[in-house]
Formats: C-alpha cells, sequence, structure tokens
C-alpha cells in the first residue's frame, strides 16, 4: 500500500501528502524537506505507519513558504514572515527585499568597477579624482583598533568614531580630523585591523583616559608625528564599496607617477557630519602618509 491510498476516515479535510502536494503544486520531497526545517508541519502524522496528512487550510502557506524560497529568503526570515500576520508579513518581505536591492546595487557597481580594470580603463576612471598634498603637524590620537570584515565596517566606524569623540571631552576636545587608518586590508575574506583615531588637545589626560579603559575595545593613545599626506577628497556616494576602491588607487597611481613611497597605513579621515551631508557632499578624504 502507498502512502497516497492511505485515507484517514474519521476526518474527511486531512490530505495525503501526494494529494496535498498536488494541490499546492510542490513535491512531497519539498513538504519532507519544509517539515524538517520547522516552516510547515503536518496536521496529523500517524504513529503506526509514519504517513503524514495535511489540512486544505494549508495550501497557501505551503505556497508562500515555495515562493519566498524562490527569493532565497533565509530560512530564519521565512520563519517570521510566515508567522507574521498580513501587513507585518508584507513588511518584513519589503525590508527584506530592499535588503536585496541595496546589495546587488553594489555588486553591480563592483563588477562594473572590474570590467573597467580588466578591460585596460582603470586610468580612466583615476582621472576623475584630483589628488593633492597636505602637511598634518604632529597630534596626539586616542584610537580604537578593531578586526572586522568589510559588512562590518561602516557600522563600527560611526559606532567608533562617536565613542571616541565622547571621550575627547574628557581629553580637551577634538583638535583635527578624526580618521581610520587601515594596517592590513578589510575586505569580505581580510579582516583588517582598522582603528579609529580621533586626535586630541591634552596628552595627559589622553594617556589617563586609556589607563583607565584599559584594553577595553582596544583603546589606546599615542602621539603621531607630523606627516605629508598625499589625498583625494570624494563624495558620500563615493566611500561606498567599490567606489572608494578607485579613489585608493587613484592616490597610490599619483604615488608611483611622483615617485613617492607610502609611510604608513592608508587612511580615511572624516570631516564632515555624515547625518547632515546628501550622496554628492564631499565627506571624505582618502589618504597615504606619503615622502
Amino acid at each position: 500500500m502507498t502512502e497516497d491510498a492511505v485515507v484517514d476516515v474519521t476526518d474527511r479535510d486531512l490530505l495525503t501528502i501526494g494529494a496535498f502536494a498536488a494541490r499546492a503544486r510542490l513535491s512531497a520531497k519539498a513538504l519532507r524537506l519544509y517539515d524538517r526545517l520547522g516552516l510547515l508541519s503536518p496536521a496529523f502524522v500517524d504513529e503506526a505507519t509514519g504517513y503524514r496528512y495535511y489540512r486544505a487550510g494549508q495550501v497557501e502557506r505551503a505556497r508562500l513558504v515555495a515562493m519566498l524560497r524562490q527569493l532565497d529568503m533565509p530560512l530564519a526570515r521565512i520563519a517570521e514572515v510566515v508567522e507574521a500576520d498580513g501587513p507585518g508579513a508584507a513588511g518584513l518581505l519589503g525590508a527584506y527585499w530592499a535588503d536585496v536591492e541595496a546589495r546587488v546595487a553594489g555588486q553591480r557597481t563592483l563588477a562594473e568597477y572590474l570590467c573597467g580594470r580588466l578591460s585596460g580603463r582603470s586610468s580612466e576612471m583615476y582621472r576623475k579624482f584630483a589628488i593633492e598634498t597636505v602637511d598634518v603637524p604632529e597630534q596626539v590620537v586616542i584610537t580604537e583598533k578593531r578586526h572586522t570584515l568589510a559588512d562590518e565596517l561602516p557600522t563600527w566606524i560611526g559606532a567608533a568614531l562617536g565613542r571616541l569623540e565622547e571621550a575627547a571631552r574628557e581629553c580637551g576636545g577634538v583638535t583635527g580630523v578624526p580618521y581610520v587608518a587601515y594596517h592590513a586590508e578589510v575586505s569580505m575574506e581580510s579582516d583588517g585591523p582598522a582603528e579609529a583615531c580621533v586626535p586630541v588637545a591634552d596628552e595627559a589626560a589622553a594617556r589617563a583616559w586609556a589607563e583607565r579603559h584599559g584594553r577595553a575595545r582596544g583603546t589606546s593613545v599615542r602621539v603621531e608625528p607630523a606627516r605629508r599626506l598625499a589625498y583625494t577628497r570624494i563624495t558620500k556616494a563615493q566611500v561606498a564599496h567599490p567606489q572608494i576602491m578607485a579613489a585608493f588607487e587613484a592616490v597610490e597611481e599619483w604615488m608611483a607617477a611622483e615617485g613617492l613611497t607610502a609611510t604608513g597605513p592608508c587612511r580615511e579621515l572624516y570631516f564632515a557630519d555624515w547625518e547632515a551631508t546628501g550622496p554628492e557632499d564631499p565627506v571624505c578624504d582618502v589618504a597615504f602618509p606619503v615622502n
């Protein structure tokens, strides 16, 4: 006797897995998977035979799960959507799809950038960046260092610089442009580390602050020597990956043409209020210390 041939005559609303699969336009294999993942459980399982039975009212949920899986939605988020009410479920789906579109937009930009590099058009991309130099005097900086991957980096930068700017009140105040130095590559495969830095006025107070905080969040204080920076200024939109990669490479190409070498880690100097600026507003200098 096949599983589909068994019918519970005491409850005519119950459907065998085969009948339910046909009604939901899914396979029995998919239904077993949904059960195993906790997304759609049978209404009744015969303990003697192990056969699964479903109610007709579960068809809509089965179809919804199948369609959400076609959107590559993670299982945990599918579970949230199918358990929510109508408007709530729609809101969760909308939020997920906005994330997908943002990710695809970033990937599209990266693909265009890579096509430019692979086709030998890098120089054309670099020409849009104006490179200058500036001399920065010796300064005391309080810092927070962290190993982080690229997807976590923007959130960490904002939080770390915010914490350091708050701490600067105890150290005589901020005296220069906050920046993030990269001691090694930060990507989806490499975690740096990156170091958020805020120049402050009072070295003694800064060292006392560092002593009180010990090694919490990788905090420290040091005196940065006077440096010459080669830099290019970019907009808020250009800070996004991979546009910012092109900015760093443009500065490196200019340095090579000028016979200059880097004397320290590359950095991003954030001189504008991020929340108060628009996509086309200048917000950041991409720079290398040089000699």
